[in-house]
């Protein structure tokens, strides 16, 4: 653990100016853990009385407000007896007219509480339609009461900002406003850890068990994952209770890329709500120019589409639009690539040749033959349609690949490119060497013309930063007047302006 409080300092400033306020971040970046955490502080200070409740409860009842605040309040006062010691405990909650009990609850507490009550409501999000904007209204309502008559300083808490908190609509499915919780004088969002938080709470461990972790090894967790708690947590969980269970062995660079491969395969319940994400209309707007490396179209609901996926924690929250960290980059990759990974019928240890290293010559030549015969239909199944190609390409490497090597991916957003390193290890006179192969993925698309050219030069500079002495361009020919797979499916050999020698594979 790591303080939580930390990535939160505007939130007792907050407290103390009566505010009420948002905390929106994607799910286990430590949301409840921070807000229940300072509530007990709070109570135990002696200043206010303060709790962490949830909303949850009224999921199930999108059309049926009262249930819902009945089931919410029930919940609520077993909360509090966990939460607050018998002096603090709330009163009977009082019958009231369904759409005011959340209101008329809140009321009471705050009268009968001997300080200020301070109320952190989590999971208000996972309130529907009707519930939704009847809780939001009451608290709305009961604002300009405060302190004495209704909770001095609140905070929601959920993925989202209120505005979008879902709601069922004709044309939408979020508020599009936070008018219904006008109040609000702040959202925060709760950061992730810093490379120096990552080292650090790796350290308890080494200080715990003596295992440490090598500098090249922390350095690849914290670039994995760019500090999302969960995945940092759960890197070094693997690492350490399944990997290298000898604490007296060090945690090696090669031990946390092979706990991100483990992570990736198991898509555990994190890994899975996000890419439960990934066809909503909304986070596609955005993730597909980005997955293709090409500009988003922009229009009027951009912005809000933006903010949206950042707030799920699959972008990063700052400029430029890139995927969150390397993990979600592979994880989103293989999920939208998963129908066509079946249809590679390949043996991957055929590509291994007796020395250890990877045939990729030969690989790249068993891919023309599966794009001739299969291409186009997986392709054309594809969500992600502007990707689509691309995505048929990294199944087939994943199923080559995977178990042996790695598949690096940088993505070129506005620059129409995608850049593949594949990272083969093996070992020579006893030593452990590792092949490298990069490619260049672009597309030609109607009315455009030859990216040959500009492929080159992009894969000169990817050389070059890789410090190769050559490389393969893919060029997916995605014109109507191309003709079909079979008359197109083809190798050339090329020099790059650099004069590297370029294996150029037509598609």
């Amino acid at each position: 653990m790591l303080p939580a409080l930390r990535r939160l300092p505007e939130l007792r400033a907050l407290i103390d100016q009566e505010g009420y306020f948002v905390v929106h971040a994607p799910r286990q970046v430590g949301k409840t853990t921070a807000l229940r955490s300072l509530a007990q502080e709070l109570t135990d200070e002696g200043r206010y009385v303060a709790v962490h409740l949830s909303m949850e409860m009224g999921n199930p009842f999108p059309q049926d407000v009262g249930t819902a605040e009945l089931a919410v309040l029930q919940e609520w006062r077993s909360e509090a007896h966990h939460q607050l010691p018998a002096e603090l405990q709330p009163p009977p909650f009082p019958d009231a007219p369904a759409g005011s009990r959340i209101s008329a609850a809140l009321t009471v507490w705050a009268e009968s509480a001997p300080r200020p009550l301070v109320v952190f409501l989590d999971e208000v999000d996972a309130l529907r339609d009707e519930t939704l904007l009847s809780v939001l209204r009451q608290l709305r309502s009961g604002y300009p009461r405060r302190p004495q008559n209704f909770p001095s300083s609140m905070a929601l808490i959920g993925l989202r900002d209120v505005r979008d908190y879902k709601v069922a609509s004709d044309d939408r499915d979020h508020l599009g406003t936070a008018s219904p919780f006008n109040i609000k004088v702040r959202s925060l969002t709760l950061r992730n850890f810093t490379a120096d938080e990552v080292a650090e709470l790796y350290a308890q461990h080494t200080a715990e068990t003596g295992q440490r972790f090598e500098p090249e090894a922390l350095a690849l967790a914290f670039e994995s994952t760019q500090g999302q708690p969960w995945l940092v947590n759960s890197l070094a969980k693997v690492a350490v209770e399944e990997l290298v269970i000898d604490r007296t062995q060090p945690i090696r660079r090669e031990d946390v890329e092979r706990a991100r491969s483990v992570l990736i395969a198991r898509r555990e319940t994190h890994l899975d709500s996000l890419t439960e994400r990934l066809r909503e209309p909304r986070v596609r707007a955005i993730l597909e120019p980005v997955l293709a490396g090409t500009f988003a179209g922009g229009g009027d609901t951009y912005q809000d589409d933006l903010q949206y996926t950042r707030d799920l924690g699959l972008c990063a929250p700052d400029d430029p639009v890139r995927v969150a960290n390397p993990i979600y980059q592979e994880m989103i990759a293989r999920v939208l690539a998963g129908n066509a990974e079946p249809k590679v019928v390949v043996a991957p240890r055929s590509f291994v040749l007796p020395d250890g290293r990877l045939d990729f010559t030969r690989m790249l030549e068993e891919f023309a033959a599966f794009w001739r015969e299969h291409g186009e239909v997986l392709a054309a199944g594809m969500t992600y349609h502007e990707v689509a190609p691309q995505l048929v390409l990294m199944a087939f490497l994943h199923r080559v690949i995977n178990g042996g090597g790695q598949v690096d991916r940088e993505y070129g957003v506005g620059r129409g490119r995608i850049d593949l390193l594949v990272r083969w290890p093996y070992q020579e006179g006893g030593q452990r060497r590792l092949q490298r192969h990069a490619l260049e993925l672009k597309v030609w698309r109607e009315g455009e013309k030859d990216p040959l050219e500009k492929g080159l030069a992009q894969l000169d500079e990817y050389l070059t930063r890789l410090g190769l002495d050559e490389g393969v361009l893919v060029i997916f020919d995605r014109r109507t007047e191309a003709g079909g797979t079979e008359s197109r499916t083809r190798f050339e050999q090329a020099r790059s302006p650099s004069g590297r020698q370029v294996t150029v594979l037509r598609a």
